[in-house]
């Protein structure tokens, strides 16, 4: 039972080691190697108690009182020393979930400035081809109203030469008239 605990933790410890991304924040990579540093502890406790189940100091190589107490203390504080890396795990994760949300978070910020940014930049296509048209139809009005003032200029020309002309002729025979 207990050696499955210590491989469950050190496989757990492993695969967070080795399933993380290079985070970017010092409290984090500082828990990593404080787990670390654990684990290793952890290691040399282990083995110091594999020893101690080796030692048998009683009378016909059996293991006295004292070597079982020795190994049951080695073995309690490497209960302790589980207990610890849990913790310490723990707070692990919470630093990484913290990261993961700030980062959720940078990139909902990104995300919402990105759309922020692709609305106004419709917007402003939208308003730009309002205005192109808008200058479109008062180019084709200023034309037109160009035209009809060249119309109404060579309408008043030939109204006036006609007026000119006529009054000519009119004077020129009321001059024959008073002639003849």
């Amino acid at each position: 039972m207990k050696k499955l605990l210590l491989l469950a933790v050190i496989c757990l410890s492993c695969g967070m080691v080795y399933a993380q991304p290079n985070p970017d924040s010092l409290a984090y990579q500082n828990q990593r190697k404080k787990i670390n540093d654990m684990l290793t502890a952890r290691s040399a406790k282990f083995g110091q108690y594999s020893a101690s189940l080796s030692q048998h100091s009683g009378i016909f190589g059996m293991q006295t009182k004292k070597d079982i107490r020795r190994s049951n203390d080695m073995l309690m504080d490497i209960v302790k020393t589980d207990n610890d890396i849990l913790q310490q795990t723990k707070v692990l994760l919470t630093l990484k979930n913290n990261q993961l949300d700030y980062r959720t978070f940078q990139q909902q910020t990104i995300q919402t400035k990105v759309k922020e940014t692709e609305d106004n930049s419709l917007a402003y296509m939208s308003t730009i081809n309002k205005l192109r048209d808008l200058n479109d139809k008062l180019k084709a009005e200023a034309q037109n109203a160009e035209k009809s003032e060249a119309r109404l200029k060579f309408w008043l020309i030939i109204s006036l030469i006609l007026f000119i002309v006529t009054s000519i002729l009119w004077i020129t025979g009321k001059k024959r008239a008073i002639k003849a």
